[in-house]
This record gives structure tokens, C-alpha cells and sequence, in this order.
């Protein structure tokens, strides 16, 4: 691997010098370097452990010690002679700060495990486990071979009606319906033999639908009293810590989403690794609090009206859920995977990814980039990956490269690991165009949940809008999808170098506010678009769904400023105006949720997706305006002639607003209070 130590410490505002051998022949280099009160970086993840250990043993080593990969994703390359621009840009990354501590989730497992399946199986997984764990089966049917002569575990039957929870807290609920009782069966096969029609296996349990009622076995079971047709089914529930289930997906009550909770595993009877993982979840475990959640952003609801669901419908572990009732939603944290699709969806920011936020994930961004171009590359391609599928096919990408088999990643190509792929967005996207990326490639790896796909595509959508109409050309975001080293590798070669960086590199940083950040990269791409600005449209079309950009469009012949639609925006797009009878509007804000069209009694409202690419954008316009009516008794100006008059046409037909009443709805609030008083005609409670 070709290192220029001079050209990378001009890239880094730092002496450098070139070690081959450091986990070796080196080693004093390293043992020294420690010694110092400054962070050490190590470019070398595979002795990792070596030199951890090599710190503890060196005498006065007190520097933190942090480790970056420039091999598998720089160094073993065809390109690697290019490639000291982007393992430059690699080094400074990793010497940005660690994401502050955030709160934590905890679990806490006593072992009690839950195997549901056949009898014959379970009893099986659960002689791999029963050492370490305490185990308790739910037979569903005898099996193959049925349940074993003796009873080693407990054993629960009867049919599923629920399983719900997490790590440490899952509630399975089932109805006991079945006329054998397992606690007091003594498995003397005594019933399994006079059974006339098979009816019963080796399970102990009796299938009712081929039962013809000759009921030989109560008279063979009259010593245990085990069966009884006669008994009541109750309904029963127990609480574990982990669920091992063995049924095939969706054959009975279970947990049928992409993301399973913590605990909960599938096994098919191959996968060791599956019992492994089981056996070492027993004590207390803490995960990140992954998202931050500020109702106050939230477009969800109004008024019981719903409006923007996006979270709802693109979790993969079902964590969130509607509470309209208190106008929000409800994120279960123990459910929640960190995947941070959610929050990349979220138009207004009310959802947040937390570990690391965007604010880190930008300066990381702005990193790489600067350093990048200041080493002289150009062009850089950000290939955002997850940490666990997408990063080892990186390594394997770059062995194979090492051995020949395989070009390698190109020097262009700069590998970011996120938590997961679906964790950044439309706003930190645009933010990496600006500060100088020619394109973002997401690489999807078939680990995400089908609907992470579609919801990051509506977005990249929107981003491919923005950017051909402020006349870029190719493509700013785009998926690769490989399950492959080798799959990469070509998929890496297609991207070639069509793609260009833009003239002008942001300056700016990642708001922790969606919308500001939104905003920033905007104004940048639209300031130094290619197009000049007297060629552009006014606006640039984009696409409904996953815009959260836009204008709204009102009839007025329907509107009657009744303004409900202000009251509705949680955004803050929608204002009125104190001193007239007016409807305005702020684009920069809106985030198209449409509470306002679900809100708007009159069906006035109509959706527009777009970036308008005017000046005031950021500025309050008149959607809607109207005359004052004046109060018929005093002549204040109150509400409006369109709104009174409509309210005067649908209670014309009313009992109770004829005559006086009717002209009351002619007057302002004090009027109305005043004549009501005054009428005699009127009944007063000191008449009565």
C-alpha cells in the first residue's frame, strides 16, 4: 500500500512518519507516541487487540488511542496511488470527537427462556440451552418424533393467543382449551394407545377435530385425572425474559415485522449462532436512546385530525404508534433498533436521531470533504454504508482487491459507516452536495426493511428534482445494491467518474434543527447553481410523496377565513393577520403534513410540492384575504362578509336563529351579549 507521509501531513497540518512494522520491528515508535498527553491514531484495525494490549503493558501510557481503517477502503486498490487525498481525508475523520453520552435503555434478563414449536424440536433446542438458562416449552403439535419419554422442562399447551414485549418483558397470552392437562399428565402413553382414531400424539395433547368422543381415554386416565372434556378453557398468561420460536413466520400470534425485539429470535434448527447469542443474554443491558422526540415540531395531529404519519409507516419494529387523541405519536424505546429511518422521514425534525446526531454526522461529512479536496482529489463519491453488512463487504472488497480478484474501491470513493444506511436524509444529504461531494451512493445490502427502500427513494427523488433543476447533471443520490464482494466491486466500476462536485464549497454547519439545516444547504446550492438565475424557473415541480417542501394552493371562492387551517400548522407556514381579515403564508415552513387540507371545512386547500427558488421564500404573502363585516349596532369591523354571510345561509333554516337571534349573528361578540341582555323578550334568571 503506497503511503506519501510528506503529501498526507500537508493534508493534515501535521508531521508524519511512515511506519511498516508498527504492531512489530515498530513497536517502541508506538510505545513512545503513548507516553505523550495527546490522542494517538492508529491506521490499523486488524491489530487492534495487539496494540490495546501493548498500552496496558507500556509503563506511563496515558493517551487516548483511537483506530482508523485506510487499508480495505483506501489502500488495496488498483487506485491506490490515488488514493492519498481520500485516506488523508480517512485520518482526519477519525480524529473528530466521539458522539457525547446519550440517555440509555435498559433490560435486565433473569434467563427464563420461551421455545414454541413442535414438541420434539423444542425439546431439542432446549437440551443445547437448559445448562445456562431456565426453559419452558410450548408445544405446538407432537413433531416428527413427539416429546421424549421424560419431562425435563415445563411444559404449556393449548392455542396462542398473544406475544407481546422485549428483552427481559415479553407477556405470552393463551387460551388453556385443551381437555388434557399437562401439569397433571404423567405421559404413561396410556391414552395415546386406546385412542380408537389417532387423535392423540405424542405432544399429550388431543386434536378436537379428529376426536369422535369414544372417550377411552378418561377411562384410561382416571388414576392421574389429567383429562377432563368437561373443563372450562381459561384464559392465562406468563411473563419471560426471551422467546425462542421455532414455528415458520406467520403460523400463529407472534412478531411478523422486519426488526424483531431484543430477545426474540427465529431458529430453523441450522443456525448455531442463534443459540449462542441466547445463551449470553442473561443480566443487564443498556442500548443508546437512539432518537429525541419534541412534540411541539410534530405534524401528526390536530384537532384529532391526522396529518403526517411517515414515522408510523416506515418502522420496521413497530415501535411507534399514533396517539392523536394528544396530538403526537408514541415511540417505544425498548422496541426502537436505532435504524433512524423514522427521523429521516420526519419533515419537521420533531423525530431526531440522537447517536450520533446530525450536527456530528455533518462535521463528519464537512471533514471528510475539505481534507479531501484540500490533499487535491476531486469529484469525492460518499458510499454510506451500515456497520455490520455493508462495512464487512467493504473489507472483503478490499482482501479481494489485495489478491488481485478485484479492482478495489476507487480512490474517489470515500466508505462512511452510519449506525444504518436509513439513518440520514434529504437534509444531510444536500448538506454533503454543498460542502462538496459529487454524489451520495447508499448501499443496500437486502438487510433493510422494504420500506426503508421506498421511503429513502421518495427522497432521493425529491434531491434528484432539486438538483437537475438548479441544472446539475447526472445523479446527486443513488442506491448500490450488492450482496457481494464481488457484486460491489462492478457496481463501484458502473459509477465511473460522470459526476461533478460543485463550483463552490459550503462553509456552513449542521444545524441540530432539521429545517435550519434544510434551509442552509438550499440557500447554498440555489447561490451557486450552474443554471443562471435569469434561466430558471420560478419553481421547481417536486415529486408528493416525501416532499417536505412546498406551497398550498386556496380556492378562494370556497375560503371563508376561518382560519382553522392557522390553528392546524404546526409549522408555523400558516398565519393570520390581527389587525386584517387575512390568510398568510410562509413557504420556507411548510412541510406539506396537510393538516391544514384535512382541517379545512370547506375542502378550500390543495397541496403544491415544490421549491420555489424566489427570494421570498422566506417571506409572509396573502393566500387569502377579505372585507370586514361590521357589526350592524356598534359598526366594528369583526370576522368576514363571506364568512358571515355563509353562516346566515346554513342556519336560515334553524328554529333557533330566526328573528332577533338571526340578527345577532349580524353583530360583534360585545353587541351580541348586550342586545341578548337588553331584549325583553328575552327570559332573564332573575325571572325565574
Amino acid at each position: 500500500m503506497p503511503l506519501d507521509a510528506k503529501a498526507l501531513g500537508r493534508a493534515l497540518h501535521e508531521d508524519l512518519s511512515l511506519h511498516s512494522t508498527l504492531c512489530r520491528r515498530d513497536a517502541g515508535a508506538f510505545q513512545k507516541a503513548i507516553r505523550c498527553d495527546q490522542e494517538v491514531l492508529v491506521a490499523c484495525t486488524q491489530e487492534q487487540r495487539l496494540f490495546a494490549e501493548l498500552g496496558l503493558q507500556t509503563e506511563g501510557a496515558v493517551a487516548p488511542i483511537r483506530f482508523v481503517n485506510i487499508r480495505e477502503t483506501g489502500g488495496w486498490s488498483r487506485d491506490a496511488a490515488q488514493a492519498s487525498p481520500k485516506i488523508a481525508a480517512l485520518l482526519a475523520a477519525a480524529r473528530l470527537p466521539d458522539p457525547p453520552p446519550v440517555p440509555t435503555v435498559s433490560y435486565q434478563s433473569t434467563g427464563r427462556l420461551l421455545i414454541i414449536g413442535p414438541l420434539d424440536a423444542a425439546e431439542q433446542a432446549a437440551a443445547l440451552l437448559c445448562d445456562v438458562l431456565d426453559v419452558t416449552l410450548f408445544t405446538q403439535g407432537p413433531g416428527s418424533a413427539g416429546g421424549a419419554q421424560a419431562r425435563r422442562h415445563p411444559v404449556l399447551g393449548g392455542r396462542i393467543t398473544g406475544l407481546t414485549g422485549w428483552l427481559g418483558a415479553f407477556d405470552l397470552q393463551w387460551q388453556a382449551d385443551n381437555p388434557i392437562d399437562l401439569d397433571l399428565c404423567t405421559r404413561c402413553n396410556a391414552c395415546v394407545a386406546a385412542c380408537p382414531e389417532n387423535a392423540i400424539g405424542l405432544d399429550y395433547q388431543i386434536d378436537l377435530s379428529a376426536c369422535r368422543a369414544h372417550r377411552s381415554c378418561v377411562q384410561q386416565c382416571q388414576a392421574a385425572g389429567a383429562i377432563d372434556f368437561q373443563r372450562a378453557a381459561s384464559a392465562q398468561q406468563e411473563r419471560f425474559d426471551l422467546v425462542l420460536d421455532l414455528r415458520a413466520v406467520g403460523a400463529g400470534p407472534g412478531f411478523v415485522q422486519h426488526a424483531l425485539p431484543q430477545g426474540y429470535f427465529r431458529w430453523d434448527g441450522r443456525d448455531s449462532a442463534t443459540l449462542f447469542k441466547l445463551r449470553e443474554l442473561v443480566g443487564a443491558f443498556e442500548k443508546p436512546r437512539f432518537f429525541v422526540y419534541q412534540q411541539r415540531l410534530c405534524a401528526h395531529s390536530r384537532n384529532a385530525s391526522v396529518g403526517c404519519k411517515a414515522c408510523v409507516d416506515i418502522c420496521s419494529a413497530e415501535a411507534i404508534a399514533s396517539d392523536k387523541s394528544h396530538q403526537q405519536i408514541q415511540v417505544n424505546p425498548h422496541l426502537c433498533v436505532g435504524c433512524g429511518a423514522c427521523t429521516t422521514v420526519c419533515p419537521t425534525g420533531a423525530l431526531a436521531y440522537a447517536y450520533p446526531d446530525a450536527t456530528q454526522l455533518g462535521a463528519r461529512f464537512r471533514t471528510l470533504l475539505s481534507t479531501y479536496a484540500a490533499a487535491g482529489g476531486r469529484d469525492a463519491v460518499l458510499l454510506l454504508h451500515s456497520q455490520d453488512r455493508g462495512q464487512a463487504l467493504v473489507g472483503e472488497l478490499g482482501r479481494a482487491a489485495r489478491l488481485g480478484l478485484a479492482h478495489g474501491v476507487p480512490a474517489h470513493v470515500i466508505p462512511v459507516a452510519l449506525w444504518h444506511t436509513a439513518s440520514a436524509g434529504l437534509d444531510l444529504w444536500l448538506s454533503a452536495l454543498a460542502y462538496g461531494a459529487a454524489q451520495l451512493v447508499l448501499l443496500s445490502t437486502h438487510e433493510e426493511a422494504p420500506q426503508y427502500l421506498d421511503g429513502l427513494q421518495a427522497q432521493m427523488d425529491v434531491a434528484q428534482d432539486i438538483w437537475r433543476g438548479l441544472g446539475h447533471a447526472g445523479t446527486p443520490v443513488q442506491w448500490l445494491r450488492a450482496t457481494s464482494a464481488a457484486d460491489l466491486d462492478t457496481a463501484l466500476q458502473a459509477l465511473g467518474r460522470t459526476a461533478r462536485s460543485p463550483a463552490v464549497a459550503a462553509r456552513f454547519a449542521v444545524a441540530q434543527e432539521k429545517r435550519s439545516t434544510l434551509a442552509l444547504a438550499l440557500e447554498q446550492l440555489i447561490e451557486h447553481a450552474p443554471l443562471p438565475a435569469a434561466q430558471r424557473p420560478q419553481a421547481i415541480a417536486l415529486p408528493a410523496a416525501g416532499s417536505p417542501l412546498g406551497s398550498i394552493e386556496v380556492n378562494k371562492d370556497r375560503c371563508t377565513l376561518c382560519l382553522s387551517c392557522v390553528g392546524a400548522c404546526p409549522a408555523g407556514a400558516l398565519q393570520d393577520n390581527p389587525q386584517l381579515p387575512q390568510l398568510r403564508f410562509i413557504e420556507a415552513n411548510c412541510v406539506q403534513c396537510g393538516l391544514c387540507a384535512s382541517t379545512c371545512p370547506e375542502d378550500a386547500i390543495r397541496l403544491q410540492p415544490r421549491l420555489l427558488l424566489a427570494p421570498g421564500r422566506a417571506q409572509p404573502r396573502v393566500l387569502n384575504e377579505a372585507s370586514p363585516w361590521a357589526c350592524v349596532r356598534c359598526g366594528k369591523p369583526f370576522g368576514t362578509v363571506q364568512a358571515i354571510e355563509a353562516m346566515l345561509d346554513r342556519l336560515s333554516g334553524h328554529a333557533m336563529f330566526q328573528g332577533a337571534a338571526r340578527e345577532r349573528i349580524k353583530m360583534c361578540s360585545d353587541c351580541r351579549v348586550i342586545d341578548l341582555y337588553s331584549s325583553p323578550h328575552e327570559t332573564k334568571a332573575t325571572d325565574l
